[in-house]
Formats: structure tokens, C-alpha cells, sequence
């Protein structure tokens, strides 16, 4: 009797089409997920017609919703307490006039709108997030951003935590923030993606009672995923203590990067200390290595960034000169920043925005 024949079937091709089911299955879970939040915006248009036909609006409403949550576990299970009824009703309230710019998502244009003409584009999980934003500028910014580089709620969280939105804004005049809530963080000239300060907080470096730059540098490598959401949009890490010699001496850039939507190269030197105006001159000496002998003709400029634990914004302005588009100097918190504090200077910098217009 003759052996059957076993054939290896190609791996890869195993692996293509499981991507396929995991694929399609993921494409469902998010089409419902999104069915639901377009539910719930009707739910909680419904809500707020029966409560405002109610003789009694504030016995009626409390009435309404705890019959409606019985009704509705009855019939269709967990997720429909009198607490996430007023999530839902509140909802509505939030979004009912609530627009956004719709040319920012022109790949979804096929996504259906409610009543009022308005699309959403994310789990309900991150519209309860969102919903509790009451700076609607902000709100907007933090949704298209989501959309945009697919935050998860955690991503988001985190982004909201650091005060992204008022880092940004604080670099920008009244029209540029204006712009953030339009359309989101835009990368389109060196000083659109570099953050002032940045914040490394997921780098643990807080319990230490101090380390060395390169314990740093290590601890970024070790949350490269978390370095590259904090640094934006458009970076992709090309490597760690790149080394080149220059008339034979031996340099090394503590992190290189680059970024495609500007299409060109990003350096980090890491200070822990406070900025000497040597660091500076260091840096353009890096830069200018990079732009002479690393680009390609047709990559713009390389940036250089260094990132300090301390800086002093005179001697920064005095090294550089006053048409600078290459070098920076950021600072890093390795703890969260106040949120409230950073929205106190926000409106500062726009007060003072205005006076100088008069």
C-alpha cells in the first residue's frame, strides 16, 4: 500500500488568509461598535422628546429612566442601567449641535448621518470620553486626532492627561489654535512637530532619585511605542547611538528619526541637565553632518531636537539665529503636567494674542 503523499503547504499563505478572517472580524466588531453610538444618539434624542412631554419634567425623567432600563435589560440584557441612560441622554445633549469638519474624514464619507447631519467615527467608549470635554475646541481636536492616527480610549486618555491639545496650542497664535480644532495637529514645517515641553511620564523616571542620560535614553528605547505617540505623527525610528566620524573624530547621535511627512530626518540628543549654549553648537554640528552627507537631494533639512531637563530661553535665542528652522530645544517632564495650569497659560497666550491685534 502506497504512503500517502504529504504536501507542505506555504506558511505565508496560512498566515494571509487567517489576516483575512482576523481582518473582517475586526471590520465587524467596529461596524458595531459604531451602530451602537448612532443608536444611542437616537436613544437619547428619544429620551429628552418624552421627558420634555412630561407634565413633571424632574419625577417623569427619574421615572422614564428607571421603567426604560427595565424594559430594556429585560429585553436585551446588561448595558442599560439608569446610569448609562443618562450617559446616553447627556450624549445627545453634547452632540446634538455639535459639528465638525466632515473634509477631514473624506475616506468615510459612506458612514451614515443622524438627524442633525452630523457622522460619528469612534467606539462609544471614546465619545464617553470625549462627552466630558466641555471646551468644544478642544473636544473637536482631541476626536479628529483619535481618528486620524487610530487612538485607542488608553492612547487617548493618556493624550488628554499630558494636555496635548494646550502643549500644542501654546506654540501657535489665536489662528493656528483655531486651525487644531479644524483639523487636528498638522505637520507641515520643522516647528509643527516639535512639542514644548514633552511629556515621558510612562518612562517610570520619577521613582528614581536620579540617572544618567544613559539611563534615559535606554528607558525611550524601552517604551519606543509610547516615545513615538508622545513624539506625533509621521516619526519612524531609525536607530539609537548612530555613530559617524567626521574628520577622524568619532560623533554619536543618542537617537535618529525620521519623519515621512516632512521628509526628513530627526535627531535627539539627550541632556539631563540644564542646556549649555555647547550643546547647541553640538547639535548644529550633527545637523549639518546629516544634511551634507545622509540625505538624499531630494529630503528637506534635517532637524535637530535636543531634549533637556532644563533650559534657558535667552541663551537659546542668543545661539541660534533668528531665522532658525533646524535646531530646537524642548524640555521633557517625567511626570504629568497640570492640566489646569497649562489651560491658565493657554488662555494667557490668546489674551495677549488679542492685545497685540488692537
Amino acid at each position: 500500500m502506497d504512503k500517502k503523499e504529504w504536501i507542505t503547504v506555504d506558511h505565508a499563505f496560512l498566515e494571509n488568509v487567517s489576516e483575512i478572517l482576523t481582518q473582517a472580524k475586526k471590520n465587524a466588531k467596529t461596524a458595531v461598535n459604531l451602530s451602537m453610538v448612532y443608536a444611542y444618539f437616537e436613544i437619547g434624542r428619544k429620551i429628552i422628546e418624552e421627558e420634555q412631554n412630561g407634565k413633571s419634567r424632574a419625577a417623569y425623567g427619574t421615572q422614564l429612566l428607571k421603567e426604560l432600563s427595565a424594559y430594556l435589560t429585560g429585553k436585551h440584557g446588561k448595558g442599560y442601567s439608569v446610569g448609562n441612560l443618562k450617559n446616553i441622554r447627556q450624549f445627545y445633549r453634547v452632540y446634538v449641535n455639535d459639528q465638525i469638519g466632515e473634509t477631514v474624514f473624506s475616506q468615510f464619507k459612506n458612514l451614515p448621518t443622524v438627524s442633525t447631519g452630523r457622522r460619528f467615527y469612534l467606539s462609544w467608549s471614546h465619545y464617553l470620553k470625549l462627552m466630558r470635554i466641555s471646551n468644544i475646541e478642544e473636544r473637536h481636536f482631541y476626536e479628529i486626532e483619535s481618528v486620524k492616527n487610530g487612538w485607542s480610549l488608553t492612547e487617548l486618555k493618556r493624550q488628554y492627561n499630558s494636555a496635548l491639545y494646550e502643549r500644542l496650542a501654546l506654540s501657535k497664535d489665536k489662528a493656528e489654535v483655531y486651525r487644531l480644532a479644524l483639523e487636528g495637529q498638522t505637520v507641515e514645517k520643522p516647528q509643527d512637530a516639535v512639542k514644548d515641553p514633552y511629556v515621558l511620564e510612562f518612562l517610570g523616571l520619577p521613582e528614581l532619585p536620579s540617572y544618567s542620560e544613559t539611563e534615559l535614553e535606554s528607558r525611550i528605547i524601552d517604551h519606543l511605542q509610547q516615545f513615538l505617540l508622545e513624539l506625533g505623527t509621521g516619526f519612524a525610528f531609525i536607530g539609537r547611538q548612530v555613530r559617524f566620524t567626521f574628520d577622524e573624530e568619532h560623533f554619536i547621535v543618542d537617537l535618529v528619526f525620521y519623519n515621512r511627512l516632512l521628509r526628513c530626518f530627526v535627531l535627539f540628543d539627550l541632556k539631563i541637565g540644564e542646556l549649555k549654549h555647547q550643546d547647541i553648537g553640538q547639535m548644529q554640528m550633527y545637523v549639518h553632518y546629516y544634511d551634507r552627507e545622509v540625505k538624499l537631494p531630494e529630503e528637506n533639512p534635517t532637524i535637530g531636537i535636543i531634549l533637556c531637563r532644563d533650559k534657558n530661553n535667552a541663551v537659546v535665542k542668543m545661539t541660534l539665529p533668528e531665522d532658525n528652522e533646524q535646531i530646537f530645544a524642548s524640555k521633557y517632564e517625567t511626570v504629568l503636567p497640570s492640566k489646569e495650569e497649562l489651560q491658565k497659560l493657554l488662555q494667557e497666550h490668546i489674551s495677549e494674542e488679542d492685545k497685540e491685534a488692537l
